[in-house]
């Protein structure tokens, strides 16, 4: 309970907080029996360190099934459209020896552009622990960063603390995304079965790695690791991640780390953000990893374009291409469809 009054806490401060954010939709009526809906997508160059030229609509193409759907808008998320909600989630379970690593953090908290509103929280006990309000202060932003505890918790798992973030945030017409610094090791579920179902809004299976030697048995991707991932596209949550070296035994296990690290992959793969890890070795430097974070910033757009409704509101796959040579865009897999009657629905 008092972490969620916490949570509340932080968003009801973001009432106050607009740089940046003026409505991006219009209010047309659906036709054809379409509705229209928005989410945000990544230009990003095949090759790393490429110019990329302003991406136009036309060069755009969003499939739902074998149907093309109608772009309505393409807006770079630059300038008046630029606001962006940023929240670090760094988990307590983490070694402490990530703690030259945080410099790094700091350093990209406080080159950050006055329309980014920062946030910082740590993740255990299944819950977060926000030790900064969304701020454009960059560098109280950057103060409030600390060494994790290296400690465990009663109920230590990154996708419930995620999922308990990402259900008290607010929705706004701004860029909403996370960068976790886990190991991703649910130690809540502690032995885990295999073959947990695929999630049947995504249409992918969940990876199930091959059997260690010995009795173990096969192991398979936390459950939570599935339902993080569509919470987080129900609400349109960018999510990115960075692998850190955990403590305790799990944290030494090869096998439960390479298994976090696919649910965090996952998470990020299916949302739209990027995954970084050198296999399950520390890296020396984050500086590389965020680098790269903030070309992807520099280089998204929201997408506004007319998906087919169901009876029911909900995840609904989509693919979304460009023709642009070189060029890829990363997206979340399914974006949340209204049914066609359905109150706010346009």
């Amino acid at each position: 309970m008092k972490s969620r009054m916490l949570i509340l806490a932080l968003f009801a401060a973001l009432a106050a907080w607009g740089p940046g954010t003026r409505p991006l939709l219009s209010q047309e009526k659906s036709t054809g029996g379409t509705v229209q809906v928005h989410m945000v997508i990544t230009d990003e160059a095949v090759r790393e360190g490429g110019e990329l030229a302003l991406l136009r609509a036309e060069r755009v193409q969003v499939k739902q099934g074998k149907d093309s759907l109608k772009i309505d808008q393409l807006i770079p998320a630059r300038g008046e459209n630029a606001a962006l909600q940023f929240f670090v989630l760094i988990d307590d379970t983490c070694d402490s020896n990530i703690g030259n690593s945080l410099n790094d953090i700091r350093d990209f908290i406080n080159t950050q552009p006055a329309t980014t509103a920062v946030g910082v929280a740590y993740m255990s006990n299944a819950s977060i622990q926000i030790v900064q309000n969304f701020t454009t202060d960059h560098a109280l932003a950057a103060k409030a960063i600390r060494l994790p505890r290296g400690s465990l918790s009663a109920m230590d798992s990154p996708y419930l603390s995620l999922i308990s973030l990402i259900k008290g945030w607010p929705e706004q017409k701004v860029r909403r995304e996370v960068i976790m610094i886990t190991d991703g090791i649910d130690r809540l579920r502690g032995e885990r079965p295999s073959g947990y179902p695929s999630s049947p809004r995504s249409g992918r299976t969940i990876q199930t790695l091959p059997a260690p030697p010995g009795p173990g048995g096969l192991g398979s991707i936390s459950t939570d690791a599935t339902t993080a991932s569509e919470i987080s596209q129900r609400y349109g949550v960018i999510v990115h991640g960075i692998y850190a070296t955990g403590v305790g035994r799990a944290g030494r296990n090869a096998w439960e780390a390479q298994l976090g690290q696919s649910g965090v992959s996952k998470i990020a793969d299916e949302t739209g953000g990027e995954y970084f890890a050198l296999g399950i070795t520390p890296p020396l430097s984050f500086e590389p990893y965020l680098k790269r974070l903030q070309q992807i910033f520099d280089n998204q757009y929201y997408l506004v374009f007319r998906a087919i409704p169901g009876k029911k509101a909900g995840l609904q796959r989509v693919r979304i291409s460009t023709d642009v040579p070189d060029v890829e865009i990363a997206a979340a897999d399914n974006v949340w469809v209204p049914a066609e009657n359905e109150p706010g629905a346009k």
